[in-house]
């Protein structure tokens, strides 16, 4: 599969799940558009469920490289696009001192050469071709953050004043994710492709347990699968994600188990609960009846 021409959904569900990550009917075909109308992919739900992995998946998937920007509060376009290598420029002033050099039109021309400057994120994904540009927590960056995001996406160009304009010959494929920590703006969505990740059912789970955990017993992974679909129907501050149940079966059979009983889910609870009150609660919880209700 190329980022150009995936036969249709099956091919794009074939290929990512030989790279370990198993998709929906819904993903593959959200992946499959994203690829084919050259739209990126915004990826919604709780923290956990494979929003991210998803990007990693398609990269491997696509053959080509990841270029992750991790988004945080007071993110600016210099520090996703570009900036220029102020301590190189001064050592090439320093250097044109010494050889002489007082032409200023041509010391200013010489430091805004493409070699001083510094390619971030969403720079090095416009000019890498093919490339797979992930856009992590969206929803942590601020409004001003989005409308840049949104204009770049948009014509897939960047102006530079001192060098022009660049433009992706190419568009990367981009998969931007959201914890829903605030509401992304309207206008950001509509230019994406939208897809919301749940919780998967337990068959489902228990599938991505085995193929990521291969190592792990069955009977391990049907447990540990089963505590966790328990515990998300509790009122926890944060149920587990996916990536908490591989955790959590990782641990176990770190510690050389073969199968879990109540003792010992209460004792590794840090693998798959983040919060005091979660791990209090599910420490009120009959698991020993979870179990053995799995068993039945």
């Amino acid at each position: 599969m190329t980022t150009d021409g995936p036969s249709g959904p099956d091919e794009v569900r074939a290929r990512l799940e030989k790279t370990g990550y198993l998709v929906d009917d819904g993903l593959a075909v959200a992946c499959f558009l994203a690829l084919r109308l050259h739209r990126p992919l915004f990826c919604e739900g709780d923290a956990g469920v494979g929003k991210t992995a998803l990007a990693s998946a398609l990269a491997e998937a696509t053959g080509a490289p990841l270029i992750r920007l991790q988004c945080y509060e007071g993110i600016d376009a210099s520090q996703a696009l570009y900036d220029w290598d102020f301590p190189r420029q001064l050592l090439h002033l320093r250097a044109a001192e010494t050889a002489g050099v007082t032409d200023a039109d041509r010391l200013e021309a010489e430091l805004y050469d493409r070699r001083f400057l510094l390619a971030r994120p969403l720079l090095r994904a416009l000019e890498t071709q093919p490339s797979v540009l992930l856009v992590d927590e969206v929803d942590r960056a601020d409004d001003e953050f989005e409308a840049f995001l949104l204009e770049l996406l948009s014509e897939y160009t960047v102006t530079i004043p001192e060098l022009g304009t660049l433009r992706a010959e190419s568009p990367p494929v981009v998969v931007l994710t959201s914890n829903r920590t605030r509401e992304v703006h309207d206008a950001l969505k509509r230019r994406c492709l939208y897809h919301w990740f749940d919780h998967p059912g337990f068959a489902r789970e228990l599938s991505i347990v085995r193929r990521r955990l291969p190592e792990v017993t069955d009977r391990l992974a049907e447990q540990v699968t089963a505590l966790v679909q328990a515990l998300r129907s509790e009122d926890l501050v944060k149920p587990p994600g996916v990536a908490e149940t591989i955790d959590w079966a990782r641990a176990l059979h770190a510690l050389g188990a073969t199968e879990v009983d109540a003792e010992l889910a209460v004792v590794t609870l840090g693998s798959a609960l983040k919060y005091r009150e979660d791990a209090d609660r599910a420490r009120g919880l009959d698991l020993s009846a979870i179990l053995a209700a799995r068993e039945g």
